[in-house]
């Protein structure tokens, strides 16, 4: 945790830097304007650190302004620095081909300031679109035949919320339009897979009692996120139990003698005492002749674990949230996201996500209701 703050404030106070020196650059400014903007964006830099510290003190209201305010002005920042890194190598690549080919004409290429505009006026565009994105959520369909459900089940129909982040920014309002995507569908099962609670608030019974009342006929079941740690896993847990979930905690449970659901840990409570357990000792104990789920909140797929699960579910990666970013994401999960074969009888699905993190915006990676027909082979 500490080399990840360490890496992350590195990068966003050196993306402050870039916008400063390019605002800097494009309107030269008073010594007073220098020093206003360097604090404000010094506060910027420290709102996520603020928004916590403001949670755990229970001054919600200031915590909600502080994550709205930093958190869109983080989503602004990561495009704005994108688009102007992108002008700059254009305008590069553009004066070397002219230097090149157009030796005795000048290229109409933007100044400092037009390029800076263009910039600022492209990165708003993108989070105002970012955060209708973000509201308009998304039914995905796979659909799974497989001979391993019971003579009697023709279909089992599974939805899967990933990586909602309950908290400050996602709250009733966010709450009750992914639930009624839900029940559109009218699943048998319903399994969210990590970081369902992104929040230290006490008052959360609001989002407990939408939460029950959601009754798959086969049940609800989750697993841990790293979000879940973050926010305190004692408290997590008792929101999840209390919406009506089955936690899963390297562990597994036979579903209603249709299909087995496991779910494991995610590694990020080794760091708050949460000991590891193998994935294969959970998975190995289970019923080969009948269809396996296992939860894992990280899209990566153990290799001691080829042939004992039949799907994997996971999230984690949002698409990257804002793209670009997701090109990132794909270096640590090179998977992707959605519905991915594997090698043998197994496939991974991982989720876009259903809510967002940090930013309230998604840009090019609208959330997603996952909704998994399995359906029986000897029934088609």
């Amino acid at each position: 945790m500490s080399l990840f703050l360490l890496v992350f404030f590195l990068l966003y106070g050196g993306m402050h830097f870039y916008g400063y020196r390019k605002l800097c650059g494009a309107f030269p400014l008073s010594t007073t304007a220098a020093i206003c903007l360097f604090l404000l964006m010094a506060l910027m830099v420290c709102a996520p650190i603020l928004v916590r510290l403001a949670e755990r003190k229970g001054l919600e209201t200031l915590a909600v302004l502080l994550a709205y305010t930093g958190y869109t002005w983080m989503g602004l920042l990561f495009l704005f620095f994108v688009t102007s890194i992108t002008i700059d190598v254009g305008c590069l690549l553009a004066r070397l081909g002219g230097a090149m080919f157009w030796k005795n004409s000048a290229l109409p290429l933007p100044n400092g300031r037009q390029a800076f505009v263009a910039a600022l006026l492209i990165s708003a565009g993108a989070v105002l679109y970012g955060y209708f994105e973000a509201l308009s959520v998304r039914t995905e369909r796979v659909v799974i035949p497989t001979s391993k459900l019971p003579g009697s089940i023709a279909r089992f129909t599974i939805v899967q919320i990933s990586d909602v982040h309950l908290g400050l920014i996602v709250g009733s309002d966010r709450l009750k339009r992914i639930l009624g995507k839900i029940a559109e569908v009218g699943p048998d099962m319903l399994v969210s897979t990590g970081d369902l609670v992104d929040g230290q608030m006490d008052d959360l019974d609001n989002l407990v009692d939408e939460l029950r009342k959601v009754n798959p006929r086969y049940g609800k079941f989750a697993v841990t996120g790293n979000h879940e740690f973050y926010a305190g896993i004692d408290h997590s847990m008792d929101f999840t139990r209390r919406a009506g979930f089955t936690v899963l905690h390297n562990s597994m449970v036979d579903v209603g003698g249709v299909l087995t659901v496991a779910g494991v840990d995610d590694p990020a409570g080794r760091a708050f005492g949460k000991p590891a357990v193998p994935e294969r000792e959970v998975l190995e104990k289970a019923p080969r002749e009948r269809f396996l789920v296992l939860l894992k909140h990280r899209p990566a797929v153990a290799r001691e674990s080829a042939g004992l699960f039949d799907l994997q579910l996971s999230g984690h990666v949002h698409k990257g949230q804002i793209f670009p970013f997701g090109i990132v994401t794909r270096l640590f999960y090179p998977v992707g996201t959605g519905f991915l074969p594997l090698d043998g009888s197994c496939s991974l699905y991982v989720s876009r996500g259903t809510g967002t993190w940090g930013p309230p915006i998604r840009f090019l990676a609208p959330p997603e209701v996952t909704v998994i027909e399995l359906v029986n082979a000897g029934k088609e």
